[in-house]
């Protein structure tokens, strides 16, 4: 981990800024390369996550584990966050406050790291960083271009791995759409163009009266 990474994780690891601190074992930051080119944002730590303080080591990080190796990658080749860095109780899903409270933590981390793609694990992680309330059923495998943590990324909303563990259609839409993630990351984000001169900034200065102003 870089040293601003690992010096933001330390600070982040005495977070009280929501409930969810009363409960946690430990801060789920984030795990993985610090240069990732590409970054995965899931929805909140589960329990083997709050065990052991590292993001996606249960089935589902299996299966993530699974399909990145089908793209010629592994987990220490990507960075890999989620939206709330403390387990909710049960597993619930996260509270608006919650998410409200940990996301200036996630876009740091975007900004840390400055990845091309962000793929996005679930409905919470794509939400949040769409800022859309589409669901993931109708977006998913659709990049979108967008500004985060101050610089442009490719958006790139997938399911999340743990909807597929026991449904295998849907881990074949995962797979179809993971093996684009390639693709992704070979494209070149233009950034935006400077918007055109006016015309006012060539034309010579003229005197009101010319202009028939008076």
């Amino acid at each position: 981990m870089s040293a601003a990474l690992l010096a933001y994780a330390d600070e982040v690891s005495g977070c009280t800024r929501c409930r969810l601190a009363q409960g946690r074992t430990q801060v789920v930051f984030g795990a993985g390369s610090p240069s990732a080119d590409l970054m995965f944002v899931g929805e909140a730590p589960g329990f083997h996550e709050d065990k052991q303080g590292i993001p996606f080591v249960g089935q589902a990080g299996k299966l993530l584990e699974t399909l990145l190796a089908g793209i010629g990658l592994a987990r220490q080749d990507v960075y890999i966050a989620n939206t709330l860095k403390c387990r909710p109780p049960g597993n619930r899903d996260p509270q608006p406050d919650e998410v409200e409270a940990c996301e200036p933590y996630l876009f740091r981390q975007i900004e840390l790291i400055e990845p091309i793609v962000i793929a996005t694990l679930g409905n919470f992680a794509t939400k949040l960083l769409s800022g859309r309330p589409t669901g993931i059923t109708r977006v998913h495998g659709q990049e979108q271009e967008a500004v985060l943590g101050g610089r442009k990324v490719l958006l790139y909303p997938l399911y999340h791995p743990a909807a597929a563990l026991y449904t295998p259609a849907m881990l074949k839409v995962l797979e179809s759409d993971f093996a684009r993630l390639p693709e992704l990351l070979g494209r070149e984000l233009v950034p935006p163009s400077p918007p055109a001169p006016s015309f006012a900034e060539f034309a010579p200065a003229q005197p009101a009266v010319q202009l028939g102003l008076f």
